[in-house]
This record gives structure tokens, C-alpha cells and sequence, in this order.
């Protein structure tokens, strides 16, 4: 007996220790006491898990008991003295008996979440951020502005820690939240061509035959219309000479280029289509169907605003235009299908605000050469160039996908222009009498301004040495 009241004086004085070392240096939120008076309502009592409280009567009790065992345990210290600690988040009763059962009190026991230790850990990996912590029931709740998701993810994955499954997430972020992507696509494709093709025939007349080398078809060579052809034919006799020289020489530029300029919500998909939709029939089970595929310049993209100003981009990007050359004909359908030119890429990158870069580049060089000639004929020197042929055919494309990223807030409206505001339909006086194609006048301040004061005069396009 006198061992046993030694042991509750040691933990006694434990607890009263723990009590006052607050007061010594900061620290998480220790025990506190609560005093039971006789004929007063008792006060709820607050208890952090894993965290003890002291609860002293004014009236020595024969019998104490807790209503759920899991949320709390307890033990007496002494006829006036409950020793009372906290193990599972939740709410039980508290129940004090005194002497022949005698009911002294019901005390509402509030096991909560250690918010004290998450406060300071919180503070510890987000310094500066004004997160708000409170408990709600069995849980955390977590609130305020944060500067960014990265640093919003933190928090709730470190009060995951402390209430598993119990965090209610009250937080928003502040900061701009807007991405507007730039995206430039430029694409140039170059041809170019030689042939040189001849023809040499003899026979008697009316009844032509010879040797080709060329293109043309059999038979007697006839005078071209087209530019690059030459005929030589003379008779000598009954004999009928005839001679067709043909050279082209081509050339050819095509140079695609497009701008778009799209603006999304942090974590929110944009699409752009510049192009249009090409109907292919499709064939269910007898019956004939179509589907469009489009086609041009299409691009996808998803911005992520990390952190202040890195922006996460997932982005899918294509350059497609009909093929009509690989196209296809269905048997018994006199209708064409045409085939498709595609060039795609998707990625996923970070990079800050106002920074570019390229995320395809693509240079294609094809050459071809080809080389007809009669056989024997075609080897004799000098005049073996009378019968042989020859073709050049060479092709480059090129096509750079450049991106830049830039966060975006909502602006006046007055301060953007439009690509009509610098152009005005003409008067019958500026188009009869002058004739001007564009009517005078126009915006003269502000954006609006500055695109109408942009004119085409001067020199413009690419020079290809």
C-alpha cells in the first residue's frame, strides 16, 4: 500500500511538472487540469491525442468509467485525482461516481488531432504562409491563401500525417493562375526539278516509227505548246526525220506559318484548330457513314502553375495537310479518299514565366535522280545524248514548333485591338474617283491605334539564294 501511494505521488508530481513547462519554453500544448465542483455543470475538456489531461474533484469518488476505452484511457491517482489520456481522435463521456453511486458529474471528453506539433512543422517546411489549422470534429481544417499548388499539396500531404483521411482542405491560392501559351509554327517546304527528255523517230511517210526516250507518248512527234519543247523534222525522199528535245526546269516555295495565341485556368485544357475537317466514308455493317478528320494546324495543351512563376505544360502540337497523291479509291466506289501528311509531337516541360522553347524541329531532305536511254543507242558518245533522259527531283521541309509561356490577367477591354480596325471600307469617292481599295480614317489612340498606323508599303517576303 504505502509503495502504491508513492507511485501515484511520483506521477503526480510528473504531470504537474509537464503542467508548468510551457511556461519555461514554447513547446507543443501539454496537459491541463480540470476541477470538478459539486452541483456545477462541468465544462467540456479539450484532450490532444497522445497528449494527457489531469481531472481533480472537490468530492472524493469511489468509481470513475469512460464511455469508449479507444478514444481515452484512464486511471485514478487518487480518491480525488483521474489521470485522463488521449488515444484516438473523437468524443466520449467522462462519468464520476461518488459514495453509494451517487452520480458526481459527466464530463464531455474531445479527443483531437496534436495540432500543436503539425502548427510547428507547418510553419517549419512553408515559412511565410498563412495557413490557418483548426480541428472540426475528428479532423484537421485547413485554411487560407497560399502562394502556389506545389506549396497547397505540401500541406495537405503533412496534415495527411497527423489525421489520415480527416483533412478538409479550405485553402485557395492566390498569385495569377492564368497561362497564356504563344505557339509558333513555321514550315517551309522547297522543290526543285530538271528534265531533260528526247525523242528521235524515222520512217517513211505515213507510216512513222522510232525510238523514245522521254515522257512522250509513241508516235509521230507533233509540235508542243509547252514551254521547254523543241521539234526537228525534215523529209529526205520517201524518208520521214523527226526529233523532239524537251527540257523543264521548276521551281517551287510554300511556307505555312501559324501564331495561335491561347489562354487557360491553371489545370485546364485549350484547344486550337486552324484547318478544317476532311469527310471520309466509313462503312457499319453495310451502310456507308462519314467521319471528318481534321486537319491544318491543331494544338492541346494543359499549364500547371507550380510555384510563383514555373509553369508544368503538358502539350500536344500537329501539322497535317491532305495528301491527294497516297490517296485510295474503294473498288466499285468512284469516290476518292485522299491520305493525310502529318508531322505531331507531345511533351510535357516546365519553364518560367516569358521563357521559350523549341519542341520540334524537323529538317527532311529527298533527293531523286533517274536516267532512260535506249539501249546501245544511249552509249554512243556525242550523239548518244539524242537518245537518253534525264530527271532531277529534289525536296526540303522543314518545320520548327517554337512555345512561349506567359501569365496573364484580365485587362481593360478598350486597350485591345482587333486585325479590322485598321481598315475601313472605302466610299464611292475613294473607290470610283480614287481608287482606293481602303477608306480613310481611323482609330488614332491606344492599341487599336498602333495596329491601324501598320501598313503594307515597302518591301516584304524572303529572299531564296
Amino acid at each position: 500500500m504505502i509503495f502504491g501511494r508513492l507511485m501515484r505521488t511520483a506521477a503526480l508530481g510528473l504531470i504537474v511538472a509537464i503542467g508548468a513547462a510551457p511556461a519555461l519554453a514554447p513547446g507543443p500544448v501539454q496537459a491541463e487540469t480540470l476541477r470538478v465542483i459539486t452541483g456545477t455543470a462541468s465544462s467540456p475538456l479539450a484532450v490532444p491525442m497522445n497528449r494527457a489531461v489531469v481531472v481533480e474533484s472537490d468530492t472524493p469518488f469511489t468509481e470513475v468509467s469512460i464511455a469508449n476505452p479507444g478514444i481515452a484511457d484512464i486511471s485514478s491517482l487518487s480518491d480525488r485525482t483521474i489521470y485522463l489520456l488521449g488515444k484516438e481522435p473523437g468524443r466520449t463521456t467522462l462519468t464520476i461516481l461518488g459514495a453509494d453511486g451517487q452520480l458526481i458529474t459527466n464530463v464531455e471528453v474531445h479527443v483531437t488531432p496534436d495540432i500543436a506539433e503539425f502548427k510547428e512543422r507547418l510553419q517549419q517546411i512553408l515559412p511565410g504562409e498563412p495557413i490557418e489549422v483548426r480541428t472540426a470534429n475528428d479532423g484537421i481544417v485547413l485554411s487560407g491563401t497560399v502562394s502556389s499548388i506545389a506549396r497547397l499539396d505540401r500541406a495537405l500531404e503533412l496534415a495527411q500525417r497527423y489525421a489520415p483521411d480527416r483533412v478538409s482542405n479550405l485553402m485557395t491560392v492566390g498569385g495569377t493562375q492564368q497561362v497564356m501559351l504563344r505557339v509558333r509554327f513555321a514550315e517551309m517546304n522547297r522543290t526543285v526539278s530538271q528534265a531533260l527528255n528526247s525523242r528521235f523517230s524515222l520512217g517513211s511517210s505515213g507510216s512513222l516509227s522510232g525510238a523514245s526516250t522521254g515522257v512522250m507518248p509513241t508516235g509521230t512527234p507533233v509540235p508542243s505548246t509547252s514551254g521547254g519543247a523543241v521539234l526537228f523534222g525534215f523529209n529526205a525522199g520517201g524518208l520521214q526525220v523527226g526529233l523532239l528535245l524537251e527540257a523543264l526546269e521548276s521551281q517551287g516555295m510554300v511556307r505555312t506559318l501559324a501564331e495561335p495565341n491561347l489562354t487557360a485556368l491553371s489545370g485546364q485544357e485549350a484547344r486550337f484548330l486552324a484547318g478544317g475537317e476532311y469527310p471520309v466514308p466509313v462503312s457499319d455493317g453495310g451502310t456507308i457513314s462519314v467521319e471528318y478528320k481534321p486537319f491544318g494546324v491543331e494544338l492541346n495543351f494543359i499549364p500547371r502553375v507550380i510555384d510563383g512563376d514555373l509553369i508544368n505544360l503538358e502539350l500536344n502540337a500537329a501539322v497535317s495537310s491532305i495528301d491527294t497523291a497516297n490517296g485510295v479509291t474503294l473498288p466499285n466506289d468512284a469516290y476518292p479518299i485522299a491520305a493525310f501528311k502529318r508531322r505531331e509531337t507531345s511533351t510535357t516541360v516546365e519553364l518560367r514565366d516569358g521563357e521559350s522553347f523549341a519542341i520540334a524541329g524537323l529538317l527532311q531532305d529527298d533527293f531523286r535522280d533517274s536516267v532512260g536511254r535506249v539501249p546501245w543507242l544511249g552509249d554512243i558518245p556525242v550523239l548518244g545524248a539524242l537518245f537518253r533522259s534525264a530527271q532531277y527531283e529534289r525536296a526540303q521541309t522543314e518545320l520548327v514548333i517554337i512555345v512561349t509561356a506567359h501569365l496573364v490577367t484580365p485587362t481593360r477591354g478598350e486597350v485591345l485591338a482587333l486585325p479590322t480596325d485598321r481598315v475601313r471600307p472605302p466610299s464611292a469617292s475613294d473607290l470610283f474617283l480614287f481608287g482606293r481599295v481602303e477608306g480613310r480614317g481611323g482609330p488614332t489612340a491606344g492599341g487599336a491605334g498602333e495596329v491601324a498606323r501598320q501598313d503594307f508599303s515597302g518591301s516584304y517576303g524572303y529572299v531564296l539564294d
